[in-house]
């Protein structure tokens, strides 16, 4: 059996849940009207089959909403720059429709190597998720540093009580008992 993918939202769709529509004849069908393949196949016309995993992605779609404008979708999080899109561990998700013959060496590696590639897919994803943070740090600090500068003002720093004891201090001078007897003189 194969794992779909929701056309709405990328989800997985597992088999017997969700729910296919059939696009026939270029033509939305009603939300409510459901074909079979058989009968489409039946007219000699091909339809186009589009699956959701729930009943909130097929009313999305039925209202024409666009997958990448709507937050919760894997495509409006590719889009938006969220999620890694260019990445050849993807490649292998690609749907096949070629059969082939059964070989046991080859379902060995393909077992190996599907745990090789969802290592490495996980950890190119980690270092995605640790690029986009210290994106969010930098912005931060350079937000700090414009706002620190425009209300400087506000800020006292410390050694500024420093600069005016020592200011003080230069101009009161005590004079001494010999400098005021040299001066009456």
């Amino acid at each position: 059996m194969r794992i779909e993918k929701c056309y709405f939202c990328s989800a997985p769709v597992y088999p017997g849940h969700g729910m296919m529509f059939i696009r026939n004849d270029s033509k939305v069908c009603c939300g409510f009207q459901y074909f079979s393949m058989k009968a489409v196949r039946e007219q000699g016309k091909k339809g186009t089959s589009f699956r959701f995993c729930r009943s909130k992605c097929h009313k999305a779609f039925l209202k024409k909403k666009n997958p990448r404008k709507v937050r919760w979708t894997k495509a409006f999080r590719k889009a938006a720059g969220k999620e890694l899109t260019v990445d050849n561990a993807l490649e292998f998700e690609k749907r096949r429709n070629i059969p082939i013959k059964y070989d046991r060496e080859m379902w060995k590696k393909t077992i190996l190597a599907m745990a090789r590639v969802e290592d490495i897919r996980k950890r190119r994803h980690d270092q995605f998720i640790i690029n986009r943070l210290n994106k969010g740090r930098a912005l931060r600090k350079q937000r700090d540093i414009k706002e620190v500068k425009e209300s400087i003002h506000l800020i006292r720093p410390p050694a500024a009580d420093l600069k005016k004891k020592k200011a003080e201090a230069v101009v009161q001078v005590i004079p001494d008992s010999e400098d005021v007897e040299m001066l009456e003189n």
